[in-house]
C-alpha cells in the first residue's frame, strides 16, 4: 500500500471542509458513489459520509429508519444522526431522505431541533413524499412482538430478534400489506390520512389487545405535517435532474450488509435491504449509475441485539475494545457485542454489493494488543470447514472461526497522517486485509476527528 498524506479541514459543522478529491481517479460529471456497511451495522459509515460529502452535491439515505446511528465528530464535538443524512454536515450540500427510508417524524423533528440549537444549517434537507411513516402503533407492535418472543425463548429455539423497539419492521410490514400504510404524503391529505390511520388501528387492535386512539393518532400525524410539509418532496424526479446536470450523488446505507432482509443473517436481520442493491429500489435510481462502491468496515467486528457473530469475544479482551471504541448503539446506547475481525463476512459483503474500495475505520482501538487475530474460515456443525459466509442464523450459530494470528502494535496512532507513519504490523494488518478481501483499501481512520483520517492514494 503506497503512503498517503491527509490535507483535511476541520471547520466547524455547516462550514465546507478543506481536503483533497476522494475517490479512485478523477471524478466524472453525474458520478454517483454508494457508501455502504459491511458487517452489523455500526461500522463508521457517518464519518466516511461526512468527509465524502464536501465534494458531493447531493446525499441520499435510502433505507432504513431511526433504529440507525451516525456518530460524526467535527473539531471534537460530536453529532449524533439517526435519520438525517449526514451530508447535512457540509454547507451547500442536499440531504435527501428517500422512499426507501421510514421515517419517524417524532425522531426526525427531534433531529432537526437538536442540529438547528447547534448552529447547522438544515435548509438543504428534502424529504420523499413516498417515504413510508413510523407511526406509534409500530413501535407498540415491534416491543409486544419482541416480548412474546422473549416470553417464549425456552420454549423455542427462536429468540428475540433484538430491535431497537423502534417500529421499524412492523413500519416496513404494513408497506408491504399496503391498505393501512401513511406515506409522508398524506400527512398533508387529512381527509386520507384520517382514513388511513383509522384503518390501522383496526387492524393492529388485535396484536395490541386494543384499539389504538385514533383521534389522537391523527392530531399527532396531522401537527408533524405542518412541521414537515416545506420538506416533503417528489425526490426521484429530484436525484434524476440532479445526475443529469452533471451533479455528485453520494448514496449513504444505513445499517450493514448482514443485516440484510435478504442478505443477512435471518431472521436476526432489520426490515431493509441495506447493500447496494436497496439503492434503485430506495431511491428510484437503476443499478446502472453507481461509479463505485465503498465498502466500510471496522478493523474488528461489532453486533447489537440477537444473532449469531462467529467471532463474539468476552471479558478483559471484549471490555477493553467496547471501551476503546465507544462501543455503545448512538440509537439505542446498548453496549455492542464486539469480536475478532472476520473476512469470511467481509468477502461476501464485498461481493453482493459490489464493493470497488475498501474504508477501514477504529483502526487506532486495536493499538495495545500484542497478538490480532483474524478469521479466515468457519468450522461449521457438521465437521466441515468453509471459507464462504452463511447467511442463515441457525446455520451460522453452529459455526467456530478458524483464526489467523498476527503481530500487534503496541504504539497509539491517533496522530498518524500517512500510511508511513503507521507501525509495520499495522500496516500488515491493513495488507492482510486487502489482500483476503480482495479489494483495495482506500480509507483508513485512526480516530474519531475528521483530520484522522488517511486517504489513501493521494
Amino acid at each position: 500500500m503506497a503512503g498517503t498524506t491527509s490535507s483535511l479541514g476541520g471547520g466547524p459543522a455547516g462550514s465546507p471542509s478543506a481536503g483533497p478529491r476522494i475517490g479512485a481517479g478523477p471524478m466524472t460529471k453525474g458520478n454517483a458513489t454508494s457508501v455502504v456497511g459491511m458487517q452489523w451495522g455500526d461500522e463508521g459509515k457517518g464519518k466516511l459520509v461526512d468527509l465524502l460529502s464536501a465534494e458531493h452535491d447531493v446525499v441520499v439515505r435510502y433505507n432504513g429508519g431511526a433504529n440507525a446511528g451516525h456518530s460524526v465528530v467535527i473539531d471534537g464535538q460530536r453529532y449524533a444522526l439517526h435519520l438525517i443524512p449526514a451530508g447535512i454536515l457540509s454547507k451547500g450540500t442536499l440531504a435527501v431522505i428517500a422512499n426507501g427510508v421510514v421515517l419517524d417524524p417524532e425522531a426526525l423533528l427531534k433531529e432537526l431541533d437538536t442540529l438547528r440549537s447547534r448552529g447547522v444549517d438544515t435548509s438543504g434537507l428534502v424529504i420523499s413524499a413516498n417515504a413510508h411513516v413510523v407511526m406509534p402503533y409500530h413501535k407498540d407492535e415491534d416491543a409486544a412482538r419482541e416480548d412474546t418472543l422473549r416470553s417464549g425463548a425456552g420454549e423455542s429455539p427462536l429468540t428475540e430478534i433484538g430491535t431497537t423497539r423502534r417500529g421499524i419492521g412492523p413500519a416496513y410490514a404494513d408497506k408491504v400489506q399496503r391498505a393501512a400504510a401513511v406515506r409522508a404524503r398524506d400527512l398533508l391529505r387529512p381527509e386520507l390520512l384520517r382514513a388511513r390511520i383509522a384503518q390501522a388501528c383496526r387492524f393492529k387492535a388485535p396484536v395490541l389487545g386494543k384499539e389504538p386512539d385514533v383521534e389522537a393518532m391523527v392530531a399527532t400525524a396531522t401537527a408533524w405535517g405542518q412541521r414537515l410539509a416545506p420538506m416533503i418532496r417528489e425526490t426521484t424526479y429530484l436525484i434524476h435532474d440532479q445526475l443529469r446536470a452533471g451533479k455528485r450523488v453520494l448514496f449513504e446505507g444505513a445499517n450493514g450488509t448482514l443485516l440484510d432482509v435478504d442478505h443477512g443473517t435471518f431472521p436476526y436481520v432489520t426490515g431493509s435491504s441495506t447493500g447496494t442493491a436497496g439503492i434503485a429500489t430506495g431511491a428510484g435510481v437503476p443499478p446502472t449509475i453507481l461509479t463505485s462502491a465503498i465498502g466500510v468496515m471496522k478493523a474488528y467486528s461489532t453486533r447489537v441485539g440477537s444473532g449469531p457473530m462467529p467471532t463474539e469475544l468476552s471479558g478483559g479482551i471484549a471490555h477493553r475494545i467496547r471501551e476503546r471504541g465507544r462501543e455503545y448503539g448512538t440509537t439505542t446506547g446498548r453496549p455492542r457485542r464486539v469480536g475478532w475481525l472476520d473476512v469470511v463476512a467481509l468477502r461476501y459483503a464485498a461481493m453482493i454489493n459490489g464493493v470497488t474500495s475498501l474504508s477501514v475505520m477504529l483502526l487506532d482501538v486495536l493499538a495495545g494488543f500484542e497478538t490480532l487475530k483474524v478469521c479466515t474460515a468457519y468450522r461449521l456443525g457438521d465437521g466441515t470447514t468453509t471459507d464462504r459466509f452463511v447467511a442463515d442464523g441457525a446455520e451460522l450459530a453452529g459455526a467456530t472461526p478458524s483464526y489467523t494470528e498476527m503481530p500487534g502494535f503496541m504504539e497509539e496512532i491517533g496522530a498518524a497522517r500517512s500510511l508511513p507513519a503507521l507501525p509495520k504490523p499495522a500496516r500488515a494488518y491493513l495488507d492482510f486485509i486487502q489482500e483476503k478481501v480482495g479489494v483495495p483499501i482506500g480509507f483508513v481512520s485512526i480516530g474519531p476527528d475528521r483530520e484522522q483520517t488517511i486517504i489513501v492514494g493521494t
